[in-house]
């Protein structure tokens, strides 16, 4: 019953309509007006942030902004993995044989996940970490490794909510929702897809990186709204660090376990 209810919610405030209007407001200069009460309410630090909060002129001009130089730090050491987003890690297993993860307990396919039956096989019993942001992060996304982007493709039409309601309530969100995904193979180990996955109402997501190589802690793309980040590793090339227990807070640069010494060929 909650479940069917919560989707015919999420159906009726989802359509073309309704998401146009709301990202037109969001790059309206009216809505500017509003970025001191969504402050005050998500309780944004604005010590961190790179502008004054006067020189946003709209909600997604603040939904995007930058960070002050030096207020994120990757993790030096050349074999860790660090976060990719200031986010909540809501989730973090094995990829099942089947291709299938386990969230908040609904099944979730890797195969539809990415779309390509022929990437699929070698993340098979590898790891899977999900990171949820929410409107009061910072929305940038940055390169958890370094290594050169092998491929790079976009799925999906709508999207529907990505918090911990929407994935146990909703409709398949991380393997149908609009996704841009980055598959990288890393210098120092196998292979990772960054999987960027749209948000409620705004689909918005945008690629900056140049070039195909990545490096650790660069900025790589941006979402216009609180989203999720889905990190898939190739089988025998991670290992996450045992003192994460979901739900489990984490910041753009932060270490979140160790590149394997077991390579791909």
């Amino acid at each position: 019953m909650i479940q069917s209810f919560y989707r015919l919610m999420i159906e009726l405030t989802n359509g073309k309509w309704t998401s146009s209007i709301l990202k037109r407001f969001a790059l309206s200069k009216a809505s500017r007006f509003f970025i001191p009460s969504f402050t005050k309410l998500y309780q944004i630090n604005e010590s961190e942030m790179e502008k004054n909060l006067k020189d946003y002129h709209t909600l997604h001009d603040f939904f995007t902004r930058k960070l002050k130089a030096g207020a994120r730090t990757p993790d030096q050491n050349p074999q860790s993995v660090s976060s990719p987003v200031d986010a909540v890690i809501e989730d973090v297993g094995i990829i099942e044989p089947s291709h299938i993860i386990t969230v908040k307990g609904k099944d979730y396919s890797i195969k539809e996940m990415l779309g390509d039956d022929r990437k699929v096989e070698k993340y098979s019993g590898g790891h899977y970490m999900i990171f949820y942001l929410s409107p009061s992060h910072y929305h940038r996304i940055h390169s958890p490794v370094s290594g050169k982007v092998v491929d790079q493709w976009t799925l999906g039409g709508k999207s529907y909510p990505v918090n911990k309601y929407g994935l146990k309530y909703g409709k398949d969100s991380l393997s149908k929702n609009y996704r841009k995904i980055t598959e990288v193979k890393q210098d120092e180990g196998g292979f990772i897809s960054i999987v960027k996955v749209g948000a409620m109402f705004v689909n918005s997501i945008e690629v900056i990186h140049e070039g195909d190589e990545l490096v650790k802690g660069n900025e790589m793309a941006y979402f216009s709204f609180g989203s999720t980040v889905v990190l898939l590793f190739e089988k025998n090339s991670f290992e996450p660090l045992p003192s994460i227990h979901v739900p489990f807070d984490v910041n753009v640069g932060d270490c979140i376990g160790y590149i394997s010494s077991v390579r791909s060929t």
